[in-house]
């Protein structure tokens, strides 16, 4: 991690693991809480206790941050499972977030790609996500297949993508 790219508007972006980036530590924190677990009454301190369990293990799980220009443009973790509804998949793609000025600037991608080389480095041979239905263009677009739709309350879609 750390190697730079230049998002499709000539910026360099940075990922990092955040075990090296702890200054963004609580943004990320903010971020996945905001998203995915506020809306459900999930108290800030739960998300900080689940990033202390990511951040206390060695390679897996992780926490990545893209960092744009300087500062914090997105995150994504990889756990072993993010599907409330199916358990059994797993590794997954999780809480991936791109700050609003980011987004259209390939940071997304990157940091997919960034999960993925990672977890093929550590023998995996494929990885799960699950995406609201607006979603959906956006991951088949970049390689991933949709193999159910419309599970829990949020009729989610789950996705896999085979690693190399």
């Amino acid at each position: 991690m750390g190697q730079a790219t230049g998002d499709d508007r000539g910026a360099a972006v940075e990922i990092h693991d955040l075990r090296a980036a702890m200054t963004h530590r609580s943004v990320v924190a903010d971020r996945i809480w905001r998203a995915w677990w506020e809306p459900y009454g999930e108290p800030l301190s739960d998300v900080d206790a689940a990033l202390d369990t990511v951040l206390s293990a060695t390679k897996f799980p992780f926490t990545l941050v893209a960092i744009r220009g300087g500062a914090f443009a997105g995150t994504a973790t990889s756990i072993m499972a993010d599907i409330d509804a199916r358990p059994g998949l797993g590794p997954c793609l999780a809480a991936l977030w791109v700050e609003p000025e980011a987004r259209g600037h390939g940071v997304a991608g990157m940091l997919i790609s960034a999960v993925l080389e990672l977890l093929s480095i550590q023998g995996c041979r494929q990885v799960y996500l699950s995406a609201k239905p607006h979603l959906r263009g956006f991951y088949e677009k970049n390689d991933w297949t949709l193999v159910e739709s419309n599970i829990d309350g949020d009729k989610q879609d789950v996705f896999v993508r085979a690693l190399t």
